[in-house]
């Protein structure tokens, strides 16, 4: 099985995404955030397991892969999962990227990542960082297993001051939970004073067990949000919100991120003409 592959988000219509590679060294995360979708396709998706390779097979599946395309480490589990702490996969296989002169688009939730500065500053690396708000008691909700938020938002800032690019990721906003102007705004202002580029920003996508998750962990929206996505479209695996108010959501973070002139872009949503970056995911900084 190789270890680096096209990145194919499973052909979807709406994907923005340039032409890109997608690596992992874990299958699976142990954040345990609610609204994740990787549970529908990944057994044992919250257990996250080392995948078994060796930097020799690495580097022989480098020799044979375009340098003009950054390699997305990682799209699906985590790269800096708990468990990396120990383990320090990621300042294992970062050099071998780097050295070989591969653009790297790190993709994250953890300030863990702050831990490989001084190999991330030395190459062509830009890293995004999940936030999804600044209010720790809805955060931890959310995302039971991940850095608070204020820890997340520090680790931009040091990686921006030592110059490597740097991005938030908004994703996904929930109708209820986390949409609310005053949040958003508190959060981009947060991460534009933090010396971030560039917001990429993105709904809930509901699938049934990630729904069942979400009603749980908040039942007191159960019956909005169910009635919301009642009235939502069919899109690939996924059911969207409404295509108005996905708009809506969409635009509040825009007219933010404009006032703040930071680069903005959405995730698979289907209004690439509200795009202001070069790149939805952030390969323009590289």
């Amino acid at each position: 099985m190789r270890l680096i592959t096209p990145f194919d988000p499973w052909r979807g219509k709406l994907c923005t995404c340039p032409e890109k590679y997608s690596f992992s060294p874990y299958t699976g995360c142990g954040h345990k955030c609610i609204y994740c979708y990787i549970t529908s396709y990944i057994q044992n998706a919250f257990q996250p397991r080392v995948k078994t390779f060796t930097i020799a097979q690495l580097e022989r599946e480098l020799k044979k892969l375009d340098k003009n395309k950054p390699i997305s480490i990682a799209n699906s589990s985590d790269p800096y999962t708990p468990m990396e702490a120990k383990n320090m996969l990621m300042r294992e296989v970062l050099p071998v990227f780097i050295k070989k002169g591969f653009k790297l688009l790190i993709v994250t939730k953890s300030n863990l990542v702050v831990r490989d500065a001084d190999i991330l500053s030395k190459g062509r690396v830009c890293v995004s960082i999940t936030i999804t708000t600044l209010e720790e008691k809805i955060a931890k909700r959310l995302e039971p297993n991940a850095p608070p938020p204020i820890m997340r938002l520090k680790a931009l800032e040091t990686l921006s001051k030592m110059g490597v690019p740097t991005a938030i990721r908004l994703d996904p906003i929930i109708p209820g939970v986390n949409d609310a102007t005053a949040s958003i705004r508190a959060l981009l202002e947060a991460a534009c004073k933090a010396g971030v580029k560039q917001v990429t920003t993105s709904t809930y996508k509901a699938k049934p067990d990630s729904l069942s998750r979400l009603v749980k962990t908040f039942p007191e929206l159960d019956e909005y949000i169910r009635s919301l996505y009642s009235k939502g479209e069919r899109i690939g695996r996924s059911t969207y919100l409404p295509r108005e108010l996905r708009r809506e959501l969409i635009l509040k973070v825009r007219e933010v991120a404009q006032e703040l002139s930071m680069d903005f872009a959405t995730c698979r949503e289907g209004f690439p003409e509200l795009h202001t970056a070069a790149t939805c995911d952030s390969s323009h900084l590289l």
